[in-house]
């Protein structure tokens, strides 16, 4: 289990962090029971070691205009690695997907699509998703709304599972 590898502290700073990336390092030590100098050790060797990828704010996409949210599942004709890579950087290129997953079974990607209006999407839709290269359909379903949306992992179920490793179970 990756999480093994790091001990009681670090989990401890990877949670507060997740929690609130913009405290600074004095609260962040105070809070997992360090002083800030090892805190800051820490902190850089999770990001060296890419335990920490970036911090980011939350926006709120609705009150910068973002009305329309969708998931689009895609098929494509090939799944040759060369081909989905192609794929992959069309999306990373595409302003609208915020988020692609290649999946496992019928579909081979989930889009996750923000866009300000429903023809806004529509248009790349038409115009960009089903007309590129390889793919061969596009299944959408639009959100009405969103009962939870917490990124990153449950540390709780992290910290159960490193005790059931120590106790033996």
């Amino acid at each position: 289990m990756a999480g093994s590898k790091l001990d009681e502290i670090d989990r401890k700073i990877l949670a507060e962090l997740q929690a609130d990336g913009r405290m600074t390092n004095v609260e962040l030590a105070k809070r997992v029971g360090i002083s800030a100098p090892p805190c800051l050790r820490r902190v850089r060797t999770l990001e060296d070691a890419g335990y920490i990828r970036g911090y980011h704010a939350d926006v709120n996409s609705r009150d910068l205009g973002f009305e329309v949210q969708v998931f689009a599942m895609v098929g494509l004709v090939s799944q040759a690695e060369a081909d989905l890579s192609v794929f992959e950087g069309k999306c990373r290129d595409w302003p609208l997907v915020r988020e692609c997953h290649m999946l496992n079974g019928e579909v081979d990607f989930l889009l996750k699509c923000v866009a300000p209006d429903l023809s806004t999407f529509q248009s790349f839709l038409t115009e960009q998703l089903t007309s590129a290269e390889n793919v061969a359909s596009v299944k959408t379903s639009l959100v009405i709304r969103c009962a939870k949306d917490v990124p990153g992992v449950p540390f709780e179920v992290l910290e159960e599972r490193v005790r059931q490793l120590e106790s033996g179970l």
